[in-house]
């Protein structure tokens, strides 16, 4: 059973123009609080960013809520849903008290943007290592998101992660264990789909036990390059993803061109196998 915690759900915002065809298209996109490659705070830019791929689900890391001056303490979960058209499910790593002069609470994390009915949400804990605490220790903390989603009929789980960029991969590995265990909690046959930024290169040791679960869309579709994502300007690396399991195959991989982040998204087409 998935139930909601402390999260934010949007289930009636304004949904864009439903597709028809049958692929779906999901994008993986660390969104930098909104703040380009310039240095800029462009929610607006992160948005047509988003929209121009056209995506049905999106997987967001690096969003803020009421966070701190650098992205005008806004709302971005819902501003970004506002902006798109999407519904949007908001899973918080850090909800800290608001800051002097402000009354909202201060959150932190990553969000599912959705064209599909969200039917059900979660906010999954993992090991973490703060990057707001002094002296931090590792400790489970929320934030690794699953949404299901009703697409034409069918429920499809969507996961969006957001791993320790550290250069030590000790709390990457057991990040990944824990992720795999929450997979593993839906049925055989489960369509489903994780997205996020693992902070690690596919053939990184830590990764092997996620990839001995699910599909690294990028291997599997055809002709595609490298699929470096970070930098933006000029990347070099892959460290953003989209991966999948169950009655799913991918037709379709590619890097949009832009930098309305520090990282490029990945935008992948799934469809049910021939």
């Amino acid at each position: 059973m998935i139930v909601i915690a402390l999260a934010v759900v949007l289930l009636a915002a304004p949904i864009a123009g439903a597709r028809q065809d049958p692929a779906l298209r999901v994008l993986s996109f660390n969104v930098h609080a909104g703040i380009g490659a310039d240095g800029t705070f462009d929610l607006a830019r992160t948005a047509e960013a988003i929209r121009a791929t056209g995506a049905d689900v999106v997987g967001l890391q690096e969003v803020d809520v009421h966070w701190s001056a650098r992205s005008g303490y806004a709302d971005e979960a819902r501003e970004l849903a506002r902006l798109t058209g999407l519904r949007v499910y908001f899973a918080p790593i850090y909800d800290l008290e608001p800051e002097r002069g402000h009354e909202q609470r201060r959150r932190y994390g990553v969000a599912v943007l959705s064209r599909h009915p969200i039917v059900a949400a979660a906010n999954h804990s993992l090991t973490r290592l703060s990057t707001v605490e002094p002296d931090p220790v590792p400790e489970l903390a929320p934030g690794f998101a699953e949404v299901v989603v009703s697409v034409r009929g069918e429920p499809v789980h969507v996961y969006t992660t957001h791993l320790d960029h550290r250069p030590d991969p000790a709390v990457r590995a057991a990040q990944v264990r824990e992720m795999v265990a929450v997979l593993d909690r839906a049925p055989p046959g489960t369509r489903q789909v994780l997205t996020g930024d693992l902070n690690a290169e596919p053939d990184a040791p830590e990764l092997a036990p996620l990839f001995a679960r699910v599909t690294d869309a990028w291997r599997a579709a055809p002709g595609t390059g490298e699929g470096h994502t970070h930098p933006a300007p000029e990347p070099t690396s892959r460290i953003d993803y989209v991966t999948f399991s169950g009655p799913l195959r991918a037709t379709h991989a590619s890097v949009p061109a832009t930098e309305a982040s520090d990282h490029r998204p990945v935008l992948v087409e799934l469809t049910e196998p021939a």
